[in-house]
This record gives structure tokens, C-alpha cells and sequence, in this order.
């Protein structure tokens, strides 16, 4: 769980308290969804999160896994 929780930490530098503010998150919303980022507000990033969060624990498992491929690769 420490790789997912280090992701989410950089991901929301500067806004960790209003993620749904976070330049990065926005970016990602906004590929994913179709939404502007301009436009994203609370609601809209929580009801994404909710209705997404299977995928977005499966792409946090992910980067756990690349996360770990690179650590082993490094050396």
C-alpha cells in the first residue's frame, strides 16, 4: 500500500486537502472522462472517484507493480 499512498501524495502536491484541484488529477479526469479540467469541481471529482474506484485501485496496484519492476531494474 506504500507505493499507492506515495502516488496519491505526489499527485496531489499542493492540494492535498482539495485533490480535486490538483493540475495532475484534473489532467487525468479530464483524459478519462471526457470533462474539462477547467470545470472540474468537488462533486464532480467525488462522484467520479466513487463511481470509478475499482479502476483507480486496479491503476494503483499498477503503479505498485511498475513501481517494483523499476526498484528491481535499478539494481
Amino acid at each position: 500500500m506504500g507505493a499507492e499512498v506515495r502516488f496519491l501524495w505526489n499527485a496531489t502536491r499542493g492540494n492535498r486537502l482539495r485533490p480535486w484541484r490538483s493540475p495532475y488529477l484534473r489532467w487525468r479526469l479530464e483524459t478519462y472522462s471526457g470533462q474539462r479540467a477547467d470545470t472540474v469541481r468537488a462533486l464532480d471529482f467525488w462522484n467520479l472517484f466513487w463511481r470509478e474506484k475499482k479502476q483507480l485501485f486496479r491503476f494503483l496496484r499498477w503503479t505498485r507493480e511498475i513501481k517494483s519492476y523499476t526498484d528491481s531494474t535499478n539494481n
